[in-house]
């Protein structure tokens, strides 16, 4: 194969703020700042990792210095600057990490280089990633060149971390709260790209990514291109879970119903089953509370939308929500949790667990007598 392998975290990372995913509200705020030209000199993207904070300011870069931008504010694509952004040589855009750049030495050298205007395009923008990790003092000598920076020089700070920033700094910035990505986007966004590729993905597949991704795009296309190694160009739902190792959701839904049907034996067999394909019993006991928490969710449609899965999986919980009570529901969570607590303590961690099974199918039964 000639064509070198390229991550679809690269490959489909958004040239354009309509690409940008999951991010609505604050995309078309910072397009229409463009439009009307209220551009600031410094702002703050915060947010979890891997859900757009680095990729919308180089687009909002590469909008500001268009020398022909659209009516919507968006770049053309044409000009030197926007060629010169997309061949990736352009002079006006400095990316900084300050995870490993964070000492008062690195920031000087960056208040240096702030002093030489654009040569093409309005602005120079600087983009300090992980800045929560910049050091007391570096913040400090940053201070004074943030607040009052040159007209044509845009400072953009990213971070994981909005509490680990001082306050001082947060005062001279426009803050923009990143969402986590949910799982309907993620999916629909996966899919748009298997499609792309020609790859066969099956829904509840892709919606295992999702889950697994937890609401970062970055960690769900890393996730992706693993399954399209491991099955080729028709990704399943079998394939995936036992390649990233995932319980099966099948398990949790047996689970239940045996825990409704009080069927003691077939709750310990399957426990012996789910040991004997290698899967932690404590990971099974996370999973299990999990299920039921999701569960209690639908049993109501108003908080139904707290449970973020794809239709066909929101379906299954609904349809099982039915047949449980929410007293019986209540009590097998404190059960559940009962069990997770006293896991890590218990000497026999086997027993432990299949306690709670046998108390779970006896919960019912209790309330008979």
């Amino acid at each position: 194969m000639d064509d070198k392998f390229i991550v679809s975290a690269l490959k489909y990372r958004p040239a354009t703020f309509d690409t940008v995913v999951g991010q609505k509200a604050l995309v078309t705020t910072l397009r229409n700042a463009i439009k009307t030209g209220q551009i600031s000199h410094a702002y703050l993207f915060c947010g979890p990792r891997g859900v757009g904070k680095t990729t919308t300011a180089r687009i909002f870069a590469k909008n500001i210095n268009c020398l022909h931008p659209t009516a919507s504010g968006d770049a053309c694509g044409e000009c030197e600057s926007c060629k010169a952004f997309q061949e990736k040589r352009s002079l006006n855009i400095h990316e900084l990490d300050a995870a490993s750049n964070n000492s008062v030495e690195d920031i000087r050298q960056l208040i240096e280089q702030v002093r030489i205007p654009p040569q093409i395009g309005k602005y120079s923008v600087y983009i300090i990633d992980e800045v929560h990790m910049l050091s007391a003092s570096a913040f400090n000598a940053f201070l004074k060149t943030l607040e009052e920076p040159p007209s044509y020089a845009i400072f953009i700070l990213a971070t994981t971390e909005k509490n680990k920033i001082i306050p001082t700094i947060i005062s001279r910035c426009q803050v923009y709260d990143f969402s986590r990505m949910s799982v309907h986007d993620t999916v629909a966004h996966l899919k748009d790209i298997a499609e792309k590729e020609g790859i066969e993905a099956e829904p509840d597949a892709l919606d295992v990514i999702a889950q697994k991704a937890d609401g970062g795009m970055r960690d769900a296309l890393s996730i992706f291109d693993r399954a399209v190694s491991f099955c080729g160009s028709k990704i399943t739902y079998k394939q995936v879970i036992e390649d990233l190792n995932i319980l099966d959701y099948d398990y949790y839904f047996k689970s239940v119903e045996m825990f409704l049907d009080k069927d003691i034996s077939k709750a310990l067999l399957l426990l012996d089953e789910i040991l004997s394909k290698g899967f932690d019993a404590h990971n099974y006991v996370m999973g299990l509370m999990e299920h039921l928490r999701n569960i209690l969710v639908c049993k109501d449609a108003a908080t139904a939308q707290l449970l973020d899965a794809s239709d066909n999986i929101k379906k299954l919980y609904t349809d099982q929500a039915g047949k449980c009570t929410q007293e019986f529901l209540y009590e097998a969570l404190e059960t559940v949790n009962d069990c997770d607590v006293s896991y890590r303590q218990s000497k026999n961690k086997r027993l432990t667990v299949e306690l709670m099974l046998i108390r779970l199918c006896q919960l019912l039964e209790q309330k008979k007598n």
